[in-house]
């Protein structure tokens, strides 16, 4: 399972063993059954979360409608968390859901703290990794601003064929902003 991370991990940086063998020990391994909360809206949030295996979705629940909002997928060699509420210690204001059993390598703030002052050049990765997510973000601000739902589910189609196929189309649906029936439509 820790082969998966340092693949990860060297798809930006070479690392010696000895300093693989140091990132290794910051993380702890979890598993979680579908429909489990890793992170829960209201909750302190302790981890961030590495994929190795699952689905999960990063959802806002409206307090007053219970209307859910998906901000965002994440499957196998993806991190996934509510980033605001485990850097800053406050509560989440999100949830993280598994959609599929999920396993995950869970590093506490603490450990992530300790790994980036033991390993300097992993601030490279980390960096590297929180700026892919910032531009995916921005696409997606932009998409939901700029593109009709077609063009949204082709987009998604395009980035990510595997993750289309593995969501249940209500998931799916209310990712894109659009009703299931909308959905059906624009899957024919």
């Amino acid at each position: 399972m820790y082969s998966t991370l340092r693949e990860h991990i060297e798809k930006i940086m070479p690392l010696t063993d000895e300093e693989f063998a140091f990132v290794e020990k910051h993380f702890s391994f979890k598993k979680f059954k579908k429909h489990q909360f890793m992170v829960q809206q209201g909750e302190l949030v302790p981890y961030n979360y590495f994929l190795l295996f699952g689905l999960t979705k990063l959802v806002y629940t409206d307090p007053d409608t219970d209307k859910e909002y998906i901000l965002a997928f994440a499957m196998q060699d993806w991190w996934d968390n509510d980033f605001q509420a485990y850097y800053t210690k406050t509560r989440a204001s999100f949830s993280m859901v598994c959609l599929e059993d999920t396993q995950a390598l869970c590093l506490s703030l603490d450990d992530f703290t300790a790994l980036r002052a033991g390993l300097p050049k992993i601030e490279h990765f980390f960096l590297e990794k929180v700026m892919a997510g910032f531009l995916s973000a921005q696409r997606r601000i932009l998409s939901m601003m700029t593109s009709n739902a077609q063009q949204r589910y082709e987009q998604l189609l395009a980035q990510h064929p595997s993750l289309a196929q593995r969501l249940p189309k209500t998931q799916l649906a209310a990712y894109l902003g659009v009703s299931r029936e909308t959905l059906s439509r624009l899957s024919e």
